[in-house]
């Protein structure tokens, strides 16, 4: 007597086989909505990144800052606080970030008081509100800061995607001595500066690294200069990892934000010619000195180079001398004792706001 296997009914009452193709499929729509963060260190490319994805569509436009576990949760605390969340409204809805959203304040500060409990339920409460009103099912964050947070962002927002850029640290530390954007201590200020800033960039994306790895399958890098000079290779792996279309001739022809620009590998490739500003990758080549150069490779060369980036100082000025291990035991330290104390003690009350750009108007502005 022929017989045949039982069916196997999964919990839901769909065969087996049916319930399997559901989920994959509840999987694959999963991944096309779930929101992205967009991080490195500062000077890397995040911005000109970010605005490549907002470029491609499908994802709510937002140019807003949303500072919130660098600086909102230091400075109000726990969002599992009433009280805590007020002050919080309080302050971000006099903010830039605030009124570029286009949001109504009323609504949001509902829904922020009644539903929010985290920093990851306050960037999901905005970033949505943002994208119902945009008619979009995704969304993006842009902060290079968040590099540091990983793990944070992660239990607050399980479905989070990073995406973190990484730049030659040579150009980054240049690029952020010019600006200003690291203070190194003032015995360390000679040669504008480089070395420690060099350390500093070392430190994000060392740390970055170390706590995207935990998540290898919501964590994919992409190199700026990759970005730069082949940005089709580079969107295709990006929209294999994020499982949205990122067309590289829709991307030029809305060219929001950072694409405008004349530099940008993104401006039209017919229009590129002889007036076309030189390549941002190898600037630093040309501006900084031998000199210069050797200090900053004395630092970070071998960090430099387990990336992949090539030394160009002599080789015997590459090597760590006593004060280029002070150095980076130094810096290393306080970098970590500053994050320490910022977000693990009170002393995070003090974080500075100045960046919000604090207005003592909450109405919205148009969307940007």
């Amino acid at each position: 007597m022929a017989t045949s296997s039982p069916q196997i009914i999964s919990p839901s009452g769909l065969p087996a086989a049916a319930s399997t193709t559901c989920s994959q499929n509840n999987r694959a729509l999963e991944r096309k909505t779930r929101p992205v963060f967009v991080i490195g260190c500062h000077r890397s490319g995040t911005n000109l990144l970010y605005d490549t994805l907002l470029s491609a569509g499908g994802f709510a436009i937002y140019r807003g800052y949303l500072p919130i576990y660098k600086m909102l949760l230091p400075r109000f605390g726990s969002l599992g606080k009433l009280a805590n969340r007020k002050r919080m409204m309080n302050a971000w809805l006099r903010s830039k970030g605030f009124r570029r959203s286009g949001l109504n304040a009323e609504g949001l500060t509902v829904r922020i008081l009644e539903e929010c409990r985290s920093g990851g339920d306050f960037i999901r409460i905005v970033m949505s509100e943002i994208a119902r009103s945009q008619n979009v099912a995704r969304w993006a964050v842009y902060d290079p800061d968040n590099v540091l947070y990983i793990p944070s962002i992660k239990t607050d927002i399980p479905d989070a995607l990073f995406i973190h850029i990484i730049r030659d640290g040579r150009a980054v530390a240049l690029s952020l001595s010019t600006m200003r954007g690291f203070k190194p201590l003032f015995w360390e200020r000679e040669a504008k500066g480089l070395s420690p800033t060099a350390l500093y960039w070392e430190w994000m994306v060392r740390t970055g690294r170390q706590y995207g790895n935990r998540f290898p399958s919501d964590y994919i890098e992409v190199r700026y200069e990759e970005l730069v000079s082949e940005p089709r290779a580079v969107l295709n792996k990006l929209g294999e990892f994020l499982d949205h279309d990122l067309d590289y001739d829709r991307i030029q022809k809305a060219a929001l934000g950072r694409l405008r620009e004349s530099n940008s590998s993104f401006q039209n490739e017919k229009d590129r010619g002889e007036e076309a500003q030189p390549c941002p990758v190898n600037r630093w080549r040309e501006r900084l000195s031998n000199h210069e150069l050797a200090a900053v490779e004395a630092v970070v060369g071998q960090y430099l180079e387990e990336l992949g980036y090539p030394l160009s100082s002599p080789q015997q000025l590459q090597k760590l001398g006593l004060r280029e291990k002070f150095a980076r035991a130094f810096y290393f330290n306080l970098l970590n004792t500053k994050l320490w104390l910022k977000t693990r003690t009170p002393g995070g009350r003090l974080a500075n706001l100045e960046t919000l750009k604090l207005s003592d108007s909450i109405e919205p502005t148009e969307v940007e």
